[in-house]
């Protein structure tokens, strides 16, 4: 074919690669902020268990995310657990006492992205600790 139509059939390389899985926990944990995002409910990490499983199980199905406030850094591995435990439709009491951190870990892209939408952030005035505290879930 003299139109130049041979040249269109020619394969075309196209380099693909897999999209960046998101950190379950990259940029969680920064200071405490004023109203960073206004109307978004605050939750005090360090409150009973009681308390923080009744928060979770409604602000797992609401409309918007939740922050949590604490300066410890075992109970910040708690949240998140207790959050993953919310989404999953666990024990989110046993979650917060006895975080699996081989499941967390092993979460899916799709369950990272669930997660991050519904815990915002958490706020603390020990950054350093907080994040070293939750480095086994990088």
């Amino acid at each position: 074919m003299a139109d130049g139509s041979e040249a269109a059939r020619e394969p075309v390389l196209v380099a693909l690669t897999a999209p960046a899985r998101r950190s379950l926990v990259e940029g969680l944990v920064r200071a405490p902020s004023i109203s960073a995002i206004e109307g978004t409910p605050v939750l005090d990490a360090d409150a009973s268990d009681a308390d923080i499983a009744d928060f979770l199980a409604g602000i797992a199905h609401a409309e918007t995310g939740y922050i949590a406030r604490t300066a410890s850094g075992e109970r910040a591995i708690a949240i998140v657990a207790a959050t993953a435990a919310a989404l999953c439709g666990e024990d989110i009491r046993a979650a917060l006492t006895t975080p699996d951190l081989a499941f967390l870990t092993a979460l899916k892209p799709p369950a990272v992205e669930a997660l991050r939408s519904v815990l915002l952030a958490i706020e603390t005035d020990a950054v350093d600790e907080v994040t070293r505290a939750l480095h086994p879930l990088t």
